[in-house]
């Protein structure tokens, strides 16, 4: 059997974040750990962005400065960067947050973040751009969010 590394952030801060060591308040010293987490949502390296997306997303309270920084995440060049954007800003801007999941959906794949989104918004209109994901695939993992985010979506 082979052991994979766990998936990590190579910066220490960001462990901090996700290990919630880390102050993200209106302190002077929660603004500036902000600070520094919104800027990592744009480093060069994709890792990076990916962790510090989804840590503000998570972690980031509810204010127009981060939502304005996972508008511009939503814009990432990487696919999983966008969707842990756009699932943090489902409980900051819903009516952006679908746009993006539309947008998103429109394409040829999907990833988990996304599906994420989608079942929180549960949304009838998603319906008909979640059904091409519906075919069965060799993950049943993402076949029961698919399956999940359609039932959110077809009871709203």
């Amino acid at each position: 059997m082979i052991e994979q590394e766990p998936y990590l952030p190579a910066s220490s801060f960001l462990n901090s974040v996700a290990n919630e060591e880390v102050v993200l308040d209106v302190s002077d010293f929660g603004k500036a750990n902000l600070q520094l987490l919104i800027q990592l949502t744009r480093d060069a390296d994709r890792s990076t962005r990916d962790w510090a997306t989804m840590l503000l997303a998570s972690y980031g309270p509810k204010i127009d400065q981060v939502r304005d920084a996972l508008l511009a995440a939503a814009e990432d060049e990487d696919e999983i960067v966008k969707a842990e954007a756009i699932e943090g800003l489902v409980e900051r801007d819903r009516e952006k947050a679908l746009a993006l999941v539309k947008r998103e959906l429109a394409s040829e794949s999907v990833s988990v973040p996304l599906l994420y989104a989608a079942r929180e918004l549960a949304d009838q209109s998603l319906v008909p751009l979640l059904e091409p994901f519906a075919i069965p695939s060799d993950d049943a993992y993402i076949d029961g969010l698919v399956d999940d985010a359609l039932k959110a979506c077809r009871t709203d």
